[in-house]
């Protein structure tokens, strides 16, 4: 299929209603939207979904708004208005999904829990995204995503030995709203045989601790947790950061024997240190990774960055730069495959990064990002609201 012929987008028709704010429910609906489901965000009047107003670093945007809330219609509600259910229902009618990641329990308050909707409302999915989940002795408690990366033990293992760290990026909530995401599809085509909506219940702390699968399996049976080892690998050696002689940092990672011994020979021209007893295997290297660390060092630090990687892809050694942000904006192997497109935002563009992933013959929706309440009168229009209807919930603050 050629490139200007793009296949139908497999969401289109598809509509979904979301009660969001800050990553993890709005990071669920976008991806939703990328593949062309109609999304209609409700945020509070005037204010808007919080996360708006985290900074002004995206071309008077905020950074995290702009990257989770592209191709979605902006519908300005007050939830606590007497009226607002009515509209929700009513918009509800035309809904195939409903996401929520309100405080623990406002939801349900609302009346908009499954168990209220599903008898109205029987094909209705509805997607509910919490810290902790929907039970539990941890219901009610406040999650952030700092928060859950340290309940499900990222800190503990993330971070040098002195100190430890978060992620940089907000872990917890792309793991939850990849979860949301990839259950709600899974619900969809459900729901094509059963006819039937169903609940889905996404934890932030159960998606996090999922992805802690290798350290929680390495500490089982009371075993000893791996150790922080900043940006090297605990278990594995040489695997990490290393500095070459003009100050720039490669990383570089081994995986077995025959790796070990082409990285003796080809990168460090000392073939006799692949004989070596001491760093025979990957548990004796890890033994003596100090001894071996000044060995590499030493070597790495007469060549300078490109010459060490150069000596690396000769090895067949896996290697990579050490880029920061500006260097991933200009990222050559991105540019190769023209994975940046643009996309609007109130009073211009901003580039965006098209999905990964999407299969041949598809082009992702890429529409822009809303102003507040953008959509609101043409919404509530399509939904029933008459003229006056609406006059009046604009004089009450309502929307």
């Amino acid at each position: 299929m050629s490139a200007t012929a793009a296949a139908p987008l497999p969401l289109a028709g598809i509509t979904v209603l979301t009660l969001e704010h800050a990553i993890a429910a709005p990071f669920c609906t976008r991806q939703l939207a990328d593949l062309g489901a109609r999304v209609i965000k409700v945020e509070r009047p005037g204010v808007g979904d919080f996360a708006r107003g985290y900074d002004e670093r995206a071309r008077g945007q905020a950074s995290h708004f702009v990257w989770t809330n592209r191709s979605k219609e902006s519908l300005t509600l007050d939830l606590k208005h007497p009226q607002a259910l009515a509209i929700l229902r009513r918009v509800l009618a035309h809904t195939d999904v409903l996401v929520q990641n309100l405080a623990p329990g406002a939801a349900a308050r609302m009346g908009l829990s499954f168990e209220a909707l599903h008898d109205d409302f029987p094909r209705l999915i509805v997607c509910d995204i919490s810290g902790y989940g929907a039970d539990g002795p941890y219901r009610d408690k406040k999650a952030y995503d700092l928060l859950i990366q340290s309940e499900a033990g990222v800190l503990s293992v993330t971070g040098s030995a002195d100190a430890p760290a978060k992620v940089g990026c907000s872990m917890s909530d792309i793991a939850a709203g990849m979860y949301g995401y990839s259950n709600i599809l899974a619900a969809l085509l459900a729901r094509t045989t059963s006819g039937q909506g169903c609940r889905i219940d996404v934890s932030m702390l159960e998606s996090t601790v999922e992805w802690m699968s290798y350290p929680l399996y390495y500490a089982m049976d009371g075993a000893q947790p791996p150790a922080r080892a900043g940006a090297a690998h605990a278990t594995i050696y040489p695997y990490g950061p290393f500095e070459a002689g003009d100050g720039k940092t490669v990383m570089l990672g081994l995986q077995n024997e025959r790796e070990w011994r082409e990285f003796c020979v080809q990168v460090l021209a000392l073939p006799e240190l692949a004989d070596d007893e001491r760093f025979s295997s990957n548990a004796r290297r890890q033994g003596a990774r100090e001894e071996l660390r000044k060995r590499i060092v030493e070597v790495f630090a007469t060549l300078s960055s490109e010459e060490l990687l150069a000596r690396l892809e000769r090895a067949q050694i896996a290697n990579a730069r050490l880029n920061d942000m500006h260097d991933v904006w200009a990222h050559e192997q991105l540019a190769a495959r023209g994975r940046w497109t643009e996309v609007g935002v109130p009073g211009g563009t901003l580039p965006a990064l098209l999905p990964p992933g999407l299969p041949d013959g598809w082009a992702a929706r890429m529409g822009a990002i809303p102003a507040l309440g953008e959509h609101t009168d043409a919404l509530l229009s399509e939904f029933g609201c008459g003229d006056d209807e609406i006059a009046q919930l604009r004089a009450q603050g309502a929307v």
